[in-house]
């Protein structure tokens, strides 16, 4: 049940792209402090995020570090029967000029239009390293998890080079992909992102997470899934839904 359940606390996470982060509030001791954050995840599979040095919930973060993030599926009508996950967490400011280039690509790709402020505005990249997660995946359906994160082996050149690929060379497979999903086709679509378990598109300010048929662990099997998807006349697990 626990590996069921760790699947899809991650698949909420994936599918999602902001959440609500909770933190000790500085100015009022003992009270927590709520702000609306979007995030991705990492290469280690820890929430990602990018805030403002003069942000209340910095301040917070720079006196105790200890958080949560609290995220949902949007857009329902009952929200007690649909999965949220809240990630314990603890947070820490990325000062290694590597890694926060790392960072700055993956996030870039997400949400490009945060290049802008990260550089003209005093922003810096947190991770939110997850202690444990609660996750609801609806009515009775109630779960202490330690093991949702799940690192991405993709991340870094391997992950760059075929999002660079598939939207160069194949904006029709990409479209296909819309198609299927029954995704919003106001705006051509891009690839943003790609896991084990699927890839982000990017669709106008909107992001949306699909999962592969099956897993995959290599390049070839991610190549392999795309094409079997280009030619599918419907989504394998049709599990398409909006970020």
């Amino acid at each position: 049940m626990s590996a069921k359940a760790n699947r899809e606390a991650r698949a909420l996470l994936l599918k999602e792209y902001r959440g609500v982060l909770s933190t000790h509030s500085k100015s009022m001791p003992g009270y927590p402090f709520g702000s609306v954050v979007p995030y991705c995840l990492d290469d280690q599979g820890r929430p990602l995020i990018l805030i403002s040095r003069i942000a209340q919930h910095t301040h917070n973060l720079q006196l105790d570090p200890k958080c949560s993030l609290l995220v949902g599926e949007r857009g329902a009508e009952d929200v007690q029967a649909v999965g949220r996950v809240t990630v314990m967490a603890e947070a820490h400011k990325l000062s290694d000029d590597v890694a926060i280039e790392a960072a700055a690509q993956r996030y870039y790709r997400y949400f490009p239009e945060s290049q802008s402020y990260h550089s003209a505005h005093d922003f810096d990249f947190w991770v939110l390293t997850p202690v444990r997660y609660r996750f609801i995946g609806g009515f009775g359906a109630i779960h202490w998890l330690d093991e949702v994160a799940l690192t991405n082996p993709f991340a870094g050149a391997a992950e760059t080079s075929m999002v660079e690929h598939m939207n160069q060379d194949h904006a029709k497979a990409i479209a296909h992909y819309v198609e299927l999903a029954g995704l919003p086709a106001t705006e051509p679509a891009t690839l943003v992102g790609i896991d084990s378990e699927g890839m982000h598109l990017r669709i106008g300010q909107g992001l949306f997470w699909l999962a592969f048929p099956e897993p995959c662990n290599t390049p070839t099997q991610v190549r392999q899934a795309l094409v079997q998807l280009a030619h599918a006349e419907k989504w394998p697990t049709a599990e398409a839904t909006e970020a």
